[in-house]
């Protein structure tokens, strides 16, 4: 059984077709959607999955809970989008805004809660960076969309995008690759914004292997992802609903600026405890 979040409703779309793809070479595999990522990892331990389909702040909560229990959970694989991603603050072409020091006493535009990448990752950004602390060197504004989801959309980029644009917030933080989807949107026009600060390397998404899970089945689903040919027509459509031309083998590396962010902004504390007071989901 795997476990996914349904964050759209692709989502079912993406999980029936890699349901009939691995059926059609052996591997019966099932899947459970969940309208969070809390309640998922939850599942992992309570014995109803053996495969969650994680978020990067996902695998942060797993792999803390699975150490304070003496177990272990497994980066099994990982799409090509996955792994080295950075992102960015971005600020109006024409603003006075030059340096991270320049954002003192001003407001800035993140995401979710929930959202590594537009949230946590930036925040500890300013932090260490900038030696900036928000509520004290500038004033946080959050755009909360679709809590649990850890930010698995860009609703909320896309809005404090929209804000800084309309001068309601100094800057806002993105993944680099929305900045330039919503440059080609037009959310963000040509020439009309420029990027202020630029984060370190991190990866995103994990196939997580759940504890206790027989070593062999996780083998097999490993293999049979990794097998998934971008040439394949029919396995093609699946790849680009997902989001990926390959699979690659997961990881554990990538992930030390959400650990160092989830401990530092309060969000998990070491036992994978949920500490943010005003966390919704």
């Amino acid at each position: 059984m795997l476990g996914a979040v349904a964050y759209a409703p692709k989502v079912v779309t993406i999980w029936e077709g890699f349901k009939t793809y691995l059926a059609e070479r052996g591997f019966a595999m099932d899947y459970i959607l969940y309208s969070n990522y809390e309640t998922q990892v939850e599942a992992q331990f309570a014995g109803d999955i053996a495969f969650a389909w994680n978020s990067p702040l996902a695998w942060v909560r797993a792999d803390r809970m699975a150490r304070a229990r003496g177990q272990a959970v497994q980066s099994l694989v990982m799409r090509d989008t996955d792994q080295d991603l950075q992102s960015v603050l971005v600020v109006k072409a024409d603003s006075p805004v030059q340096s991270l020091a320049d954002l003192e006493g001003k407001t800035v535009g993140f995401g979710a809660i929930d959202s590594p990448q537009a949230t946590l990752i930036p925040l500890d950004h300013l932090q260490h960076e900038g030696d900036l602390a928000p509520g004290k060197d500038y004033e946080v504004r959050r755009f909360d969309v679709l809590g649990g989801k850890h930010g698995d959309h860009i609703g909320g980029e896309r809005d404090a995008a929209v804000a800084m644009l309309a001068g309601e917030v100094a800057a806002s933080w993105m993944i680099a690759g929305n900045h330039r989807a919503f440059a080609k949107e037009g959310t963000l026009p040509a020439g009309a914004t420029r990027v202020l600060a630029t984060t370190g390397l991190y990866d995103h998404c994990t196939m997580t292997v759940s504890p206790g899970v027989d070593a062999a089945a996780s083998q097999r689903f490993a293999e049979l992802l990794l097998a998934m040919d971008w040439n394949d027509a029919k396995v093609r459509p699946l790849l680009e609903l997902e989001g990926l031309k390959q699979w690659r083998e997961g990881r554990a590396s990538g992930f030390h600026l959400l650990e160092r962010a989830a401990t530092e902004q309060g969000f998990y504390d070491a036992r994978g405890n949920i500490v943010a007071a005003d966390y919704r989901y």
